[in-house]
């Protein structure tokens, strides 16, 4: 992946969750300099185990080849639907970036908590990692985790993509979008 191509597209992944049995997924594909270049959308379990799967239906079907890096706006989604992004980029070839936006104690014990006795989403949730805080251009603090690239290019490409304070603009755009999608 060549990070300074202009062209450079990204797949940014948010969800709005509601509360309700599902909740909406937005994908918005945008360029490096911030022209948008396609949409996706799905829906995943609340409290399920479904959201990796339902990432994976996103990003094959939009049917493309140019898209360099899929972000993600967290790991962990709709009430503890835990991801796998190393599995995302190993079936789609695609690098993935996870960013989350607050410091944390970590998720353990209210999955745990909510999900006694589920072995399975613990060690999903252990498989994430540690998360990286990484201080932005606008002196924002976001946390990162990476799969199929280094932490200083995930670095450098949330920079990129964020003209203001935290969020990179696929994900404020796909934040947006998934709102939309349970207000209807």
């Amino acid at each position: 992946m060549h990070i300074p191509k202009k062209g450079l597209r990204a797949l940014g992944i948010a969800e709005s969750f509601s509360g309700r049995s599902s909740s909406a997924l937005a994908g918005v594909v945008m360029r490096k300099d911030l022209r948008i270049d396609g949409f996706a959308f799905g829906t995943v379990t609340v409290g399920g185990m479904d959201a990796t799967d339902c990432i994976l239906g996103m990003v094959q079907g939009l049917c493309r080849r140019d898209i360099n890096v899929i972000l993600l706006s967290g790991c962990v989604i709709a009430w503890f639907n835990v991801i796998d992004p190393g599995r995302i980029s190993q079936e789609t070839g695609i690098p993935v970036i996870c960013v989350s936006y607050g410091e944390s104690d970590g998720l353990e014990a209210d999955i745990r908590y909510h999900f006694p006795g589920d072995e399975i989403r613990i060690a999903a949730y252990h498989l994430l990692g540690e998360r990286i805080p990484v201080i932005l251009h606008t002196r924002e603090t976001i946390y990162l985790r990476a799969w199929g690239l280094g932490l200083a290019d995930a670095s450098a490409l949330c920079n990129d993509f964020t003209l203001e304070g935290k969020i990179p603009e696929p994900l404020r755009v796909a934040r947006l979008c998934s709102r939309h999608l349970i207000h209807r």
